[in-house]
């Protein structure tokens, strides 16, 4: 872990020395560091948002939904996390037209509703970058130690080392960087599954086997408060109270975090 860390470190801040000697990018001011000069492209942008938006729960918990729910687990598990980002995108517009300086969102909180209102969203921003960064490390940590065996507390440690390195030397450009490679890798890891899943394992195989099977699971192990104890329904009643929760608690977790409004503030 702290050799791919280290490795993973070093070859972003190697791209950042690059950037700066061939392309004339420098982080030498808290504006470029902080903006990285808001003329960020689309391309990176984009999947900025989509990496920041996948957490170690979109993979692992949408799973487990699944088998706790069925279909209708991942289906409002992804509804609940859409509807947000595609607001968000309203808000983002407005915010670089009506405060195009600035650095986060909440110095316009400040500008706009004053010092008392400035103090509340400072109080639950920082609730909720805890909650969100205790999220993140814990399911990462969680899969490492299922896949090396190693201690949970110190990979909690040890995963952030790499990510604190690269950022001190590259500011945020270097995460819009990162946040690439990591949507690049996502993708890959999705499309394995899936091929794996539907057309080359041996033991499922094909989407009729999947079918089958899940039929046969939902005669043997019925899902309470399913509509005929079928995994294949969307007429599930604990999905339906999931979903009401997932989305009510997204919403905090996309326009309480300054991590979105930089990437609007950086376009």
């Amino acid at each position: 872990l702290i050799g791919f860390g280290t490795i993973f470190a070093m070859g972003m801040i190697g791209m950042t020395i690059c950037l700066h000697r061939y392309l004339g990018e420098a982080t030498d001011s808290s504006e470029t560091f902080s903006t990285a000069d808001r003329k960020v492209r689309t391309g990176l942008i984009a999947s900025s948002v989509v990496s920041s938006w996948t957490w170690a729960a979109t993979l692992l918990h949408s799973s487990s939904v699944a088998y706790s729910y069925g279909i209708s687990g991942p289906f409002w598990y992804a509804s609940g996390a859409t509807v947000q980002i595609v607001l968000f995108c309203v808000v983002a517009i407005e915010l670089k037209r009506r405060a195009p300086f600035a650095h986060t969102f909440l110095e316009v909180i400040h500008a706009r509703y004053g010092r008392s209102a400035h103090i509340v969203f400072i109080i639950f921003c920082l609730v909720t970058n805890i909650t969100v960064t205790s999220t993140l490390l814990t399911g990462t940590s969680a899969v490492v130690h299922s896949l090396s065996g190693m201690n949970i507390a110190a990979a909690c440690f040890l995963l952030p080392l790499g990510t604190i390195i690269y950022t001190m030397v590259g500011g945020i450009k270097a995460t819009f960087l990162t946040d690439y490679i990591h949507t690049v890798a996502v993708l890959i890891i999705i499309l394995f599954f899936a091929f794996t899943t539907y057309l080359t394992s041996p033991v499922l195989g094909s989407p009729s086997k999947v079918y089958d099977l899940l039929v046969n699971a939902s005669q043997i192990h019925p899902v309470d408060g399913n509509a005929e104890g079928s995994y294949l329904t969307m007429q599930s009643k604990q999905g339906a109270i999931f979903f009401i929760i997932n989305i009510i608690g997204n919403f905090g977790t996309v326009f309480l975090d300054n991590g979105y409004y930089n990437k609007a503030i950086a376009a």
